[in-house]
């Protein structure tokens, strides 16, 4: 079955060049393209896409507004949010309205189709390179060391907190088997325990609200 996408972005040189790249993909199909944000969420209530490929900042209506709605809707259309070094704020602001990942616009095309394909199965996507910048830039907002855990965090057994630790630095699944010396379907295990635990939606909001609560800090953990 064809991945159903919707490109939304202001430049159409830009929805040309990722039209063409999609649409010479077996398993990927391109059913619109939007401008703005506006335009985009008046698509989808008569063309269903599976994911929504978007541009931060466009006219009338930027990609955050228009990832709240379609994320406050239901759990489709997923978003994949593209940013750029200097826009880094707002890719911020979109993981926590619900997307479900970003990249840097000017990825390489094996990188934005593992992405659209990853999305859409469910996983998350982070470009770690923005991770890292992101995290620098928004620690001082972060809890201090000496903060008390929040609300959510005593749910977890310390074994859940660990891998949720590991999962906010970037690591995949097989990474933290290895670190943990346990099995990845036991790792995958925890990951949807603690996400169910925490009411997140994927890694994204995990990695978010580890950081946003303090258990893991820019340059090492809590």
């Amino acid at each position: 079955m064809s991945i159903k996408i919707l490109l939304v972005d202001d430049q159409e040189l830009v929805r040309t060049g990722f039209r063409m790249v999609l649409d010479a993909q077996d398993d990927m199909s391109v059913v619109g393209e939007a401008g703005d944000g506006l335009a985009a969420t008046r698509m989808l209530q008569s063309r269903p896409a599976d994911v929504v490929v978007m541009d931060v900042r466009m006219p009338r209506q930027d990609g955050i507004e228009t990832t709240r709605q379609i994320c406050a809707a239901g759990d489709r259309p997923r978003v994949l949010m593209l940013t750029t070094f200097d826009l880094d704020e707002y890719a911020y602001a979109a993981l926590k309205a619900g997307a479900s990942g970003f990249l840097l616009k000017d990825v390489p095309p094996e990188e934005l189709l593992f992405a659209i394909r990853a999305v859409h199965s469910g996983d998350a996507v982070v470009a770690p390179s923005t991770t890292r910048r992101l995290i620098d830039r928004f620690a001082p907002l972060f809890p201090a060391a000496n903060s008390p855990a929040p609300p959510g965090l005593d749910m977890l057994t310390s074994r859940e907190r660990e891998v949720l630790a590991h999962v906010a630095q970037g690591l995949s699944n097989a990474e933290i088997a290895q670190r943990l010396f346990v099995s990845e379907a036991t790792v995958k295990t925890h990951v949807g325990r603690v996400l169910a635990k925490l009411g997140l939606r994927d890694r994204v909001q995990a990695v978010v609200f580890a950081y946003e609560t303090g258990l893991v800090r820019a340059g090492g953990t809590g």
